[in-house]
């Protein structure tokens, strides 16, 4: 069965090999007055609605524009309890610190699996309502051997990505030595079946650079990806240890000096040279990205991240939630990167291609499909997952210009619509 979605004003397909007809004004990587047609969970031909073939059935766009469903590549979806007195308390001038973690642990270990798949599936339902359709989430709120096993066994019933992060934080009583190597040994041997990814906390009040190192390389050991929270509370080794390891990503960055900006870029020299984005040969050449998350800026009055640094330097950024209880209680990427265009400087564009392509590339899913036989998301070309959002607007433009507006219109995952 094909489906032709016709008649959309503004096709933004974050596939950047020059679909943009010279003279025409077009920015790169996007097609006005186009066509996309699906097949299955598959996206079977792209280009201007003039030259559409026929299809099964039609989706009349009606004019609006048309994305690549969000791909959120940083969340904490798996937790029970509230933290609104926490966040009460930092509005009224308290600082974030990384304590308040232990809160929600409490709280999600005291919930039963179903109380947990209840609010999992309500905060997917969220993310999807808003144009969510690929999102990694990670364990962290269990830390220690059974809650976190148990952790990820749930995420990965709703997630299409699950990251271990039993580095979240020490938790109270426990010797930080001995939590590292229970993080590196027992509980890494348990999670390690669920998880695609591992992640540690790398800042003060959490996890030192060597306690990092060890959790990141046992993991590596243990054939996950890696990533890192990174230079979030101030200047740190977050973003160098994620450089050294071959992160696939360092998330948060608020912090950062100029030899951490050369570091970052550096894992990028000759990426562009290997093909363009989406053609499978990248996968093995891509850096690491620079994970933005600007609701949690906002969330924590910090100093925003550097986007705008970052992408003048060559590094490949992404934008995500980090939807989680204490710092960011938002899956909502079209705020996200209404943010990121109105106060980090980002052109919209710019912003919504860190939302999609960057995300996928954070999460090594921009290209495919790949070893483990998944398609590409984050970018609309020939052969990638039919993932769309469809906006009630026409253009992209109007989710900074219309901030806070519900502007989802319609939502396709893997070729099914959803909203």
């Amino acid at each position: 069965m094909t489906l032709l979605i016709d008649n959309i004003g503004e096709l933004s397909t974050q596939h950047l090999t020059g679909e943009a007809s010279p003279g025409s004004g077009e920015a790169a990587g996007v097609i006005r007055s186009a066509a996309v047609v699906l097949e299955g969970e598959r996206i079977a031909w792209v280009g201007r609605s003039s030259a559409a073939p026929a299809a099964d059935e039609r989706y009349d766009a009606g004019g609006r524009a048309v994305l690549p469903g969000w791909v959120d590549s940083h969340s904490h979806l798996v937790f029970a309890g509230d933290r609104t007195a926490e966040f009460e308390a930092r509005m009224a001038g308290q600082a974030y610190a990384a304590g308040g973690i232990g809160v929600t642990t409490a709280a999600t270990r005291a919930a039963s699996d179903g109380e947990l798949r209840g609010l999992l599936a309500a905060r997917l339902a969220e993310a999807v309502a808003g144009g969510t359709t690929y999102l990694e989430t990670k364990t962290g709120y269990g830390l220690d051997v059974e809650n976190e096993r148990r952790s990820a066994v749930l995420a990965g019933g709703v997630a299409d990505e699950v990251t271990y992060l039993g580095a979240h934080l020490v938790p109270a009583g426990a010797d930080p030595d001995a939590y590292t190597e229970l993080v590196c040994g027992e509980m890494l041997e348990a999670v390690r079946p669920h998880v695609r990814w591992a992640d540690v906390f790398c800042e003060r009040g959490a996890f030192t650079e060597e306690q990092s190192r060890r959790v990141l390389l046992a993991c590596r050991d243990a054939g996950l990806g890696l990533r890192v929270h990174g230079n979030q509370l101030g200047h740190g080794a977050g973003v160098r240890l994620a450089v050294e390891v071959g992160a696939a990503s360092v998330d948060h960055v608020n912090f950062l000096e100029e030899a951490d900006l050369e570091a970052l870029a550096g894992t990028w020299e000759g990426w562009a040279a290997a093909g363009s984005p989406g053609d499978a040969g990248t996968v093995m050449t891509a850096g690491t990205v620079a994970t933005v998350l600007p609701a949690c800026d906002l969330s924590t009055r910090a100093p925003l991240a550097p986007a705008r640094a970052l992408l003048d330097a060559g590094v490949q950024i992404a934008i995500a939630s980090n939807c989680n209880p204490g710092t960011s209680y938002t899956s909502s990427m079209n705020f996200c990167v209404t943010t990121a265009v109105l106060q980090m400087g980002l052109s919209v564009q710019e912003a919504v291609r860190a939302a999609t392509f960057g995300g996928a590339l954070a999460l090594r899913r921009h290209a495919g499909p790949d070893e483990d036989g998944q398609r590409a998301v984050g970018s609309i070309a020939v052969g990638h997952r039919a993932d769309l959002h469809v906006l009630d607007a026409p253009s992209a433009t109007h989710l900074p210009y219309r901030p806070g507006m519900p502007l989802t219109h319609a939502v396709w995952r893997a070729g099914r619509r959803l909203r």
